[in-house]
């Protein structure tokens, strides 16, 4: 969301490590991609936290020597909100404040008072008339300084923070095949997250309300009402993206790691109209130096942090 400047560049080693400050614990990332066919997971780990964040950061710093990398985190879901907004018709260098004025119908806090980042959604060729469209990424300034105090704190540098979305659209990246549309739909705490990427770039996110939790606990009458929420809504986004961006057609939805024996991707399977795949990301990227993550269940508690890690466009 935000790129910073660090005052520890001149130890940094151009590198990127992503540090996922989680409910209790923090996970650590850093994936190497050296031109070869799948790019290499150097570390993936979860560290417990105290309630002393800052203590359990300088700790980490000093284990993991993170003071040599240029560093990422994310903002968890309730720190921020993400606006699908027509573009305002004016120059690129002012698109942000223009975006900034169009969000004070939608924040319950002045924009003043808020960190703006600006995500622009990929025009259609095809339909030049069409208005261009933007996601405006917006947080509270005392969120931002807050995280930006942890991490200078531990004097760890840091150099983006990131959100899920855009994660997610890393993890997706690999995956996408003939410049087509992939759905890609993961459960975590936060809940359900749907993303639409192409190419490289977002075109379009909602959320579910449903968490990995309720999916791991659900059962009978009460997992098969969950199924048919999330499908519904799954349908619904569907139809909308085609509507919105007919120029790109869906190839498939991708189910992160769930466990399989809940039946989700069976059930979606054969009541959505596109097909639907399970993603195991040992077909895309090297595990051989964490070897954990060959299972499907670290792959889902390490999904956001191993996004985060996969950015290639650090300023």
């Amino acid at each position: 969301m935000a790129a910073l400047r660090s005052i520890f560049s001149k130890r940094e080693s151009g590198e990127l490590a992503a540090v996922n400050l989680c409910a209790g614990r923090v996970e650590i990332a850093k994936v190497r991609r050296n031109g070869a066919e799948r790019a290499v997971v150097e570390f993936c780990s979860a560290h417990p936290s105290g309630s002393d964040q800052a203590e359990t950061l300088q700790r980490l710093r000093r284990e993991l020597h993170l003071e040599r990398f240029r560093c990422s985190t994310l903002l968890p879901a309730p720190q921020y909100q993400l606006q699908f907004l027509d573009a305002p018709n004016v120059p690129d260098a002012e698109l942000k404040s223009a975006v900034r004025w169009k969000l004070k119908d939608f924040l319950d806090y002045p924009a003043e008072s808020a960190t703006v980042d600006v995500v622009q959604v990929p025009a259609d060729a095809s339909a030049p008339a069409r208005s261009r469209s933007v996601y405006a990424v917006s947080a509270r300034n005392a969120d931002i300084e807050a995280r930006m105090k942890l991490f200078a704190q531990a004097k760890i540098p840091l150099r983006v923070i990131e959100i899920p979305e855009m994660a997610q659209r890393n993890l997706a990246a690999l995956l996408e095949t003939d410049h087509r549309a992939l759905a890609m739909l993961s459960f975590g705490d936060e809940g359900g997250l749907l993303t639409f990427s192409a190419r490289g770039e977002l075109y379009l996110s909602r959320r579910i309300d449903v968490s990995l939790e309720q999916l791991n606990h659900a059962a009978g009458d009460m997992r098969e009402q969950m199924f048919e929420r999330i499908a519904l809504e799954l349908q619904r986004s569907l139809d909308h993206f085609d509507r919105q961006f007919s120029n790109v057609p869906v190839a498939r939805l991708l189910l992160g790691p769930v466990p399989a024996e809940i039946g989700l991707r069976q059930y979606l399977a054969g009541n959505l109209s596109t097909q639907v795949d399970s993603v195991d990301l040992g077909e895309v990227l090297d595990f051989h130096r964490v070897p954990e993550l060959r299972e499907p269940g670290e792959q889902m508690q390490r999904w956001q942090t191993l996004g985060a890690a996969l950015r290639s466009d650090l300023p």
